[in-house]
């Protein structure tokens, strides 16, 4: 499985230590950067990995920026991605499970490292469970085409 990450220079460090988790779990990780803490603009980064799990050159995607917040409105704005903005492992197991989200955004400055991990593998690791939820996703990626 191919992940996309991406973040600005408020979420490099999380990236980082992220990326090295998906690594040693045996995922491939293509880093969409940044790669240094200089200010940079989260659009730049966040389309670039969004667009690569729209088309998918990637199974899934990651993003982080100092709240979270500002990734995953550029990441939503990709028609075909479903990005929750999560800082909770309830939260990130619901999302994968009802939303079958392929995203999910963090923000550096809201979650602890040991926190961010176990949200991100709570999501990576829960199953989609379809039946009722089908219907729900359909409405939803509708309004791309409204």
């Amino acid at each position: 499985m191919k992940i996309a990450v991406a973040c600005d220079h408020g979420g490099l460090k999380l990236k980082n230590v992220l990326v090295d988790d998906l690594k040693q779990q045996g995922f491939e990780v293509k880093d969409f950067g940044t790669h240094n803490e200089e200010s940079c603009d989260y659009p730049d980064y966040a389309s670039l990995a969004a667009k690569a799990v729209a088309s998918k050159e990637c199974d899934l995607g990651v993003v982080v920026c100092g709240t979270g917040i500002g990734v995953s409105i550029v990441c939503n704005k990709v028609n075909g991605i479903r990005c929750a903005l999560v800082h909770d492992v309830f939260s990130a197991k619901a999302t994968k499970a009802h939303n079958n989200t392929n995203m999910i955004a963090m923000g550096q400055r809201v979650i602890g490292e040991g926190l961010a991990l176990e949200v991100l593998n709570a999501w990576l690791h829960t199953e989609y469970e379809g039946g009722r939820h089908d219907l729900r996703i359909e409405k939803m990626m509708a309004l791309e085409e409204e």
